[in-house]
């Protein structure tokens, strides 16, 4: 179902999605006044630019990166493959605007061979700053598997070399691609679903926005786990009272992101802060965020804003529950398999008689 010219990057084309270190002076005019200075700095410091400095450690100790060895077997979760066998994994690279992205489609081995399936396209988290959508391979398999949908995980640039808009533009290509020739891979091109989680979620809450600008149709669907849609986080009791000490990630961190994702841009950019957008029409929208997540304030908030729009909405706020807790198969049981659970129980609602999902 797979057109077999788009597993390879096509010659004179580039993968624009591959990380790769950019020399800070790069940026600066060699005939600049300052570059005598700047020229001794990068002779005593690498990286040259404080941004790459402080995200270098970040990449290299996310989920599963670095040296680090877990010292407890008992504590290191299964695979996606392990979880969730039922799903056939292709590597794809999708047209860009300047190249193409690394994508990952997700086909579950329960449809058939021929059969063009609803479409969900994904977007992996990571603040804005790392990881790959490799990293959630057991949240697309999951996802592909219990709603019998063809998954379409993406890359994207990263901050802070790529800050907004690329990355959500990079998003946004992919999107219009599978609104047109979503056949190619073996997806339904008219209904077509968007999806992601923390960072992620946040591009997939943008879309029906920057879909609107141009006029192109909104996703079918939206699913947001670990729903991030303000930058103006500090308003909120619970990122005042969860962030500063936080584990899965804190208010430095945030900082960082922050900085890195939108230098210049308002954090009130509806593209960027979703919830300070106009929400009229909105698609259908489900939400799994934790009572413990820094965030669960603004989610909630956004929830309450589709609902008063008109949008049918759909929240699930495990109680005690951080952020991330739906990342890892048989780990928060059962609010792991409840969200998952909640997002069938949705999608199964927004596409009645048109596609029959499947149960898991």
């Amino acid at each position: 179902m797979i057109e077999k010219a788009l597993t390879s990057v096509p010659e004179g084309q580039e993968d624009v999605t591959v990380v790769r270190a950019i020399d800070g002076l790069s940026y600066i005019d060699p005939h600049d006044p300052a570059m005598p200075s700047y020229r001794v700095i990068a002779n005593n410091r690498s990286p040259v630019a404080l941004r790459d400095m402080m995200i270098l450690p970040v990449r290299t100790g996310y989920v599963g990166g670095g040296a680090h060895v877990a010292p407890d077997p008992a504590l290191v979760p299964k695979t996606g493959a392990q979880a969730v066998p039922e799903v056939d994994v292709t590597v794809v690279y999708l047209p860009l605007r300047d190249g193409v992205a690394r994508c990952q489609v997700y086909r579950p081995r329960s449809a058939a061979p021929d059969a063009l399936l609803p479409v969900l396209l994904y977007v992996h988290g990571g603040g804005f700053t790392v990881g790959s959508s490799d990293d959630t391979d057991y949240l697309t398999r999951r996802l592909a598997r219990d709603n019998g949908m063809l998954v379409v995980s993406a890359d994207y640039r990263l901050a802070p070399e790529y800050p907004f808009p690329t990355p959500l533009e990079d998003v946004y290509d992919v999107y219009r691609w599978l609104r047109t020739d979503a056949a190619r891979v073996g997806g339904d091109a008219g209904w077509v679903g968007a999806a992601g989680d923390s960072a992620g979620s946040n591009f997939a809450a943008a879309l029906p926005l920057r879909a609107r600008v141009d006029g192109v149709s909104a996703p079918s669907a939206v699913v947001l786990l670990g729903a991030f849609v303000d930058f103006v986080a500090e308003r909120w009791p619970s990122f005042q009272a969860l962030a500063p000490r936080g584990i899965v990630y804190d208010s430095a961190f945030f900082g960082f992101i922050r900085g890195a994702y939108v230098p210049t841009t308002p954090w009130t950019d509806p593209l960027v802060s979703p919830i300070y957008g106009d929400l009229a029409g909105y698609p259908p929208t489900v939400i799994a965020t934790g009572t413990h997540d820094p965030v669960v304030d603004s989610a909630r908030a956004f929830a309450d804003l589709l609902e008063k729009a008109g949008t049918p909405v759909s929240g699930y706020w495990p109680e005690g529950m951080p952020h991330g807790f739906y990342f890892f198969p048989d780990v928060q049981v059962p609010q792991g398999d409840l969200a998952f659970a909640e997002v069938q129980r949705f999608l199964v609602e927004r596409s009645p008689g048109r596609h029959p999902l499947g149960s898991g």
